[in-house]
């Protein structure tokens, strides 16, 4: 049985009392099990996940021993074996049954347990090697996303010790291919353990920042995605001798298309995340920024306001879909005149406003030439956004308040893809979880070289994590 849920109003905020953290009678997470988390996390980092090094069926061997020496069953942890392109990976689901007989629908825990492959020549440090500067954890995987499977992993093996009995099933479910095709996740969602979830929460979204000396900016709950798609366009022409040009040219044909993308303005769409995300940015922004989003808020069609935006990239991706030229390949020698040319043009569309499909006939309407071909990459990934539950939001907020008191938690759709999509796209509301705050703005580096997390933010995820799953399973949701 499903909850009901009503959406929240756009600016809903949920204060959270002293009573309701008392009131579930929560032991204290010992500094002890801070320090096995962060043992757990380093004991991971060296598994090189990444696409093709086959390591993710030995890094789940290290978890699954982890879980059994904490009393979880044979029956209750499950191995979903697949092979990619020659190459053996796995998915990991790990029921931590309801005592009882549960009234209640799973609820799904989310992470991943591959990495982009990281060059260790580009490093300070060796990326497969964990190291601690400087109050930092630098490795690969520290910030995307085994910090997320060490957190989990240790605070269901921490609750199985105590004894806690849910009254729900709860369930890890840890993909080993989200970096490239998230087909693990798909096997993981035909298993019965997950596919009756109530809803999910994904360790790999959500977060926020802080200050340097620890003081707490803002926090969010990832409930929407835009979808990524990618096309190719490309131009042909019989070519020819480069001493004797001929009017039809296909790079310049295929440059003239791009320059038609470049000047495609999609329009301002709200919904109920990205119009609460443009009143936080506008209240916290103030200036020009704050000024040009509380104009479109009341008119989305205001082009000054939109001129204005276009200069904050990082605040305007939520308001309209964007597609944008990355890769370019074109002509065979320098003195012969290109038989074709290809352009790879990457698009982050909004949900809910007609889909890849409407993208596609914007970029042929814009190009305007029948010579130019369109055509989509791979199959997209199209996914609604969840429903802001309240229910949901309140436990996350006071999962924060846990170690950030007074600060609100902020339901946001991200420009970047996760496998929340997937459970999505089954019917199972998702919601980036994660409460790990970054410090520098140059903290963010998944993906990227020097990847680190601060310890002292993870240490205070511990207690984040502890707190949710036991109102998540303590039977008091919607009770």
């Amino acid at each position: 049985m499903r909850f009901s849920y009503r959406p929240l109003a756009a600016a809903f905020c949920v204060a959270v009392s002293a009573m309701t953290f008392s009131s579930m009678g929560q032991a204290a997470v010992s500094g002890q099990q801070k320090a096995d988390a962060e043992t757990l996390l380093k004991e991971l980092i060296p598994y090189r996940t990444a696409k093709g090094y086959g390591q993710v069926p030995a890094m789940i061997d290290h978890l699954v021993g982890k879980l059994k020496a904490a009393g979880f069953a044979d029956e209750d942890i499950v191995r979903l074996p697949l092979e990619i392109d020659g190459e053996k990976t796995a998915g990991l689901i790990v029921r931590y049954r309801a005592g009882g007989i549960g009234k209640q629908a799973p609820v799904a825990f989310l992470a991943h347990m591959d990495v982009v492959d990281a060059v260790p020549e580009n490093w300070e440090t060796d990326p497969y090697v964990p190291q601690v500067k400087d109050g930092y954890l630098y490795g690969r995987g520290s910030q995307d996303n085994k910090f997320g499977v060490a957190l989990l992993v240790s605070t269901f093996a921490n609750l199985k010790q105590e004894g806690f009995e849910p009254k729900r099933d709860l369930v890890l479910a840890f993909s080993g291919d989200e970096e490239t095709g998230m087909l693990t996740t798909r096997e993981i969602l035909k298993h019965p353990f997950v596919r009756e979830a109530e809803f999910a929460l994904n360790s790999d979204a959500g977060g926020g920042t802080m200050t340097r000396d620890g003081k707490a900016v803002a926090f969010s709950m990832q409930a929407a995605e835009k979808t990524f798609a990618t096309f190719v366009l490309e131009t042909k022409n019989p070519g020819g001798h480069s001493s004797a040009p001929r009017p039809e040219n296909a790079i310049y044909d295929l440059a003239r298309a791009l320059v038609s993308v470049e000047a495609i303005g999609f329009p301002v769409r709200f919904n109920e995340i990205t119009r609460s995300m443009a009143q936080l940015v506008a209240q916290r922004e103030g200036g020009e920024v704050g000024q040009a989003l509380n104009t479109l808020l009341k008119d989305p069609t205001d082009a000054a306001a939109i001129a204005t935006m276009k200069r904050y990239p990082q605040f305007s991706n939520m308001l309209w879909t964007t597609c944008v030229a990355t890769m370019l390949k074109a002509g065979h020698a320098e003195n012969a005149l290109p038989q074709d040319a290809r352009a790879t043009v990457n698009c982050r569309i909004l949900p809910d406003t007609g889909g890849v499909e409407q993208v596609q006939a914007v970029l042929a309407g814009a190009i305007d030439n029948e010579g130019v071909s369109i055509t989509q990459q791979r199959v997209a990934v199209e996914s609604p956004a969840s429903p802001v539950r309240e229910d949901v939001l309140e436990i996350l907020q006071a999962g924060v308040a846990v170690n950030y008191p007074g600060v609100t938690l902020q339901p946001t759709m991200s420009s970047g893809g996760t496998e929340g999509r997937e459970y999505r796209r089954a019917g199972i509301p998702t919601y980036g979880a994660g409460s790990l705050a970054l410090v520098r703005p140059d903290d963010s580096r998944a993906h990227g070289i020097n990847e680190r997390i601060p310890l002292k933010s993870f240490a205070r995820e511990v207690d984040y994590w502890d707190y949710v799953v036991r109102r998540v399973g303590g039977g008091t949701v919607n009770e």
